[in-house]
């Protein structure tokens, strides 16, 4: 619950900063009019990234257990190539997000009402189709189907909640700091979905070693214990991994956490051109 959480509320910031960004645009330069194409196309991409959601979650249950297990691996390494891509992409280019919106928006005003809508569509389904995937990898080691939907809930209505104080100047965050933390915390999370994704071919017997296992700490592991649920929930620690399990999750988060946080070179400016 505490891994889809947290996806919720990274997820749903970026949602929320990008809505706020295309409204605050046509507000400022009294265009209130046009509101309603954007929140057309931000209904339409909602309702589509609820029923993709959906159509993972209970399209997959009638397969069989081996295409099931092939289903859930695949889906697993396609969410940690999207968080990987993400995270990375937003560092680069949050400074850049807000000025690249408001002029795809401009150049959509001058077209006409569909293309603000396919402006408004196109920056909130691809966050939203991401969510989907994500919520969906990181739901497969859940012990119950209520607890996730809980947690992408909360998660999405803090999100909602802290883009609004943001949009009315009501709270301010450091977001560079914001996205760099969270960022830091899916790389972790993105790790126990690849594990996750490497059992999962394991049990499919595509790769193999399901019972040559790293270490067995079961007999003195407390499953129901807090911490055993915070460090199953976050990272998909097992008291009995495989070898190959624990390789993929050292190989994968120590490196791409490294990188992540390894401070970024200032971007080098231009001398200006000397006059003659």
């Amino acid at each position: 619950m505490t891994a889809i959480y947290l996806i919720g509320l990274r997820e749903g910031l970026e949602i929320t900063l990008v809505v706020s960004i295309l409204v605050a645009f046509l507000v400022k330069t009294d265009r209130r009019p046009l509101l309603k194409w954007v929140w057309g196309g931000v209904a339409v991409a909602a309702v589509l990234s609820i029923g993709f959601a959906a159509l993972l979650q209970f399209g997959v249950a009638r397969l069989s257990f081996l295409h099931q297990e092939l289903f859930e691996a695949i889906a697993s390494l396609v969410a940690v190539t999207f968080v990987t891509w993400m995270i990375f992409w937003m560092r680069r280019m949050a400074r850049q997000m807000g000025q690249e919106l408001r002029g795809r928006l401009e150049d959509a005003i001058l077209i006409g009402p569909w293309a603000i809508v396919g402006v408004a569509f196109l920056a909130v389904i691809r966050e939203g189709l991401e969510t989907s995937i994500l919520f969906y990898a990181a739901a497969q080691g859940a012990t119950d189907s209520v607890r996730p939907l809980i947690g992408i809930s909360l998660g999405l209505l803090t999100a909602i909640v802290l883009g609004w104080l943001l949009y009315i100047s009501a709270l301010r965050i450091n977001l560079t700091r914001f996205f760099t933390w969270t960022g830091a915390l899916l790389v972790l999370v993105a790790a126990g979905i690849f594990k996750y994704g490497v059992h999962d071919f394991q049990e499919a017997g595509v790769l193999p070693g399901l019972n040559n296992t790293a270490f067995d700490i079961s007999a003195s592991w407390p499953p129901e214990a807090w911490y055993a649920e915070l460090l199953r929930g976050m990272v998909n620690f097992t008291p009995a991994p495989t070898v190959l399990e624990t390789i993929a999750w050292l190989a994968y988060g120590i490196p791409v956490l490294v990188i992540f946080l390894w401070p970024q070179r200032p971007a080098l400016t231009q001398a200006p051109a000397l006059s003659k």
